[in-house]
Parts: structure tokens; sequence; C-alpha cells
């Protein structure tokens, strides 16, 4: 991997590939490693770069409160030190509320953006609370325990069995997350806001992916918008962690995309 320091703190971040570019952001106690048999499919045809998120993986977990819009600027701020004008942004989960925090900011950088299991809804009352709950465990009991309780829901009840081994590759990559990191990012998702504005106004290509058997974030939840501009694809099979679950099917819907943009770009 490689760092640059962005905003004050040291990101993390793989660049495979080359081509038009494409950024992918991971989920809430994951790290680049979440997309780790997804890039080698995509890097093919694109330079595909994904980033540890502050407070994950590698990259630096200051104390505190961590906002999205701040995980987002990190985002920003990277690539345009990596000299990447123009490029389209997928964001797992939380990645997503950052990938929306870009795009409502920074939409002049995107050829286009979208949701891997991910809403651009805020948390509710409930999830909120479950925030904070998740601070209280991670501090007094440690990140091995929350992550224990954590992963097996991420991935769909007929999954959970067979897919073991993927399964402990998500709770080693969660047990490599900073605790104060996974704090700071649990009160980011709690106080973020509503987006879902930002995906019914733009004009930009949007690719929306849900789970059929997603438990944290049911389709509905995801699929918040239409339009022209607007694909949805339910990923058969999977729960929240369809790079995981089902990786070559997940490819191939963000290659469609891809070449979607590419094709409008010519």
């Amino acid at each position: 991997m490689e760092k640059l320091t962005i905003n004050g703190a040291m990101i993390a971040y793989e660049d495979q590939g080359e081509g038009d570019v494409l950024v992918l952001l991971h989920g809430f106690c994951g790290s680049s490693a979440y997309w780790e048999h997804v890039m080698p499919l995509l890097s093919k045809q694109y330079r595909v770069i994904a980033p540890d998120l502050r407070g994950h993986g590698l990259s630096d977990a200051p104390l505190g409160a961590y906002t999205i819009e701040q995980m987002a600027d990190d985002v920003a701020g990277l690539l345009k030190d990596l000299a990447v004008d123009r490029y389209t942004l997928l964001g797992h989960s939380m990645g997503g509320y950052v990938t929306l925090s870009l795009a409502q900011r920074y939409a002049g950088r995107l050829n286009g953006f979208g949701l891997i299991h991910s809403t651009a809804y805020p948390d509710s009352e409930e999830a909120k609370e479950k925030r904070l709950q998740a601070v209280s465990v991670i501090g007094t009991e440690g990140i091995t325990p929350f992550v224990d309780g954590l992963v097996p829901g991420l991935f769909a009840p007929a999954n959970a069995a067979s897919h073991e081994t993927a399964l402990d590759r998500v709770k080693e990559i969660g047990y490599k997350t900073p605790p104060q990191g996974a704090s700071g990012a649990a009160l980011a998702m709690r106080e973020r806001i509503d987006r879902r504005d930002v995906l019914s106004a733009t004009t930009l290509p949007v690719l929306l992916v849900a789970g059929e058997d997603d438990r944290l974030i049911p389709i509905d939840r995801t699929f918040t918008t239409e339009g022209s501009n607007v694909t949805k694809a339910v990923i058969k099979g999977a729960g929240h962690m369809s790079m995981y679950e089902a990786p070559e099917q997940l490819a191939v819907v963000i290659n469609d995309f891809l070449r979607q943009i590419h094709e409008v770009k010519e």
C-alpha cells in the first residue's frame, strides 16, 4: 500500500491498473482489503483506487468524533494529490455516505457515482442510539468482541454458514480497525444528514446496488430515486457483503455501469 498525508492525516490506499479512474470506498470497520476480490477483476480495464478511510486500515485514526464531510474531504484531497481530475466513485455502506457527501460538494470531478449496500437516508433515532451503544462496547470491551458481534449480520443468513472463510476474513480485517477510529466513524455516521436530494437532483450516472438478503440496508432503503440516469441492480442471494458473497456478480454490475459511462462520454 501507498500513503499520503491529507488534511493532517496519513491516508493509505491501493492503486491498481490503468485507464479511467474508479474509486472504491469501503464500509465501517473495513478497509481497502474489502475490495480484494473485486479490484483484480476491474483493474484489467480501469485504474482502481481504494483508500483506507480515516480511522480504518492503515490510515491514521485521530481521537475524537469524525464527520462524513471530513472523510469525504480526505478522499477528495487524496485524489487531487494523485493528480486525478475525473473519476467514478462507488461506496459500500459507510463508504456510500462518504460518496454522497463528495457527490454533493465535488460533483464537477465525477463521471458518475453509486451506492453499494448503502442508503441516502440519515440514521433513525433507534439507529443513532445503536451508534452510541457501539461506541460504548468498543470503549469497554475492545474492537474484537465488537467485530465478532457485527460481522455475522453482514452476510445473508444462508451465507453466514456457507461462507465461513469469507466471514473469518471480514472479521480479520475488522480486528485491525483502531478502536478510536471505529468510534470516531460511528459518531460520524450518527450525525450524517439526509442526502436523498443528492440522488434525486443529480444528472450524473448513478448506480444503486442492493443485496437481495441484506439485513442492514434493505432494498427499498437503497432504491430511493428513479430516473433515466439511474441504474439499479439486486445481487441475488447476497446480504450486505456482495464483494465477498458474490464478487464476480458485483464486478459485472460495476463493469456494465462503467461501460455505460464510457459510451455516454464518447
